[in-house]
């Protein structure tokens, strides 16, 4: 997969994708096997790090618990970790103050990877239960995530 094409390619397949949740609302809730297959498949053969679209574009939202544990790793207090990377923004969630995330390495590599927030261990979602639920965030993602493009492709050629 092209990654400087996905955007373009995502948007260019989502009215197929909306249409068959449209006409296989029913068949999309029953298939949560056989998309968590297609994500261990997709997992497995695309590289987070030779992409990092997501950290670069998507800002995650921060629970009080990932600052805790953001500032554990990074040994400052969680008043100075909030002051420095964090803000609230304009739905009253707490995100990063700047994209792309200020952890993000030249190298794609995450620098408290380890401690990350739980929105960011979690992505892209296509492993999550009654994926279904979540249909139209992955109809959006795919256009950031290749692994994403790749499941909601898998998707709708599993008929």
């Amino acid at each position: 997969m092209d990654i400087s094409r996905l955007s373009e390619d995502a948007k260019r397949r989502k009215a197929d994708w909306v249409k068959y949740l449209r006409t296989h609302k029913k068949q999309v809730e029953k298939m949560d096997l056989t998309i968590h297959a297609l994500h261990e498949k997709y997992s497995a053969q695309i590289d987070c790090l030779s992409c990092g679209n997501c950290c670069r574009t998507l800002g995650p939202r921060i629970t009080d618990k990932d600052v805790e544990r953001m500032a554990k790793a990074l040994r400052m207090k969680q008043v100075d970790l909030i002051a420095q990377y964090l803000r609230i923004d304009e739905d009253g969630d707490i995100v990063f103050k700047t994209m792309p995330c200020p952890f993000l390495g030249t190298d794609n590599y995450c620098a408290i990877y380890e401690s990350r927030p739980k929105a960011c261990r979690e992505y892209p979602h296509t492993d999550r239960k009654k994926f279904y639920q979540i249909y139209m965030l992955s109809v959006e993602n795919a256009s950031t995530c290749p692994i994403v493009y790749e499941v909601m492709e898998g998707i709708v050629k599993s008929e």
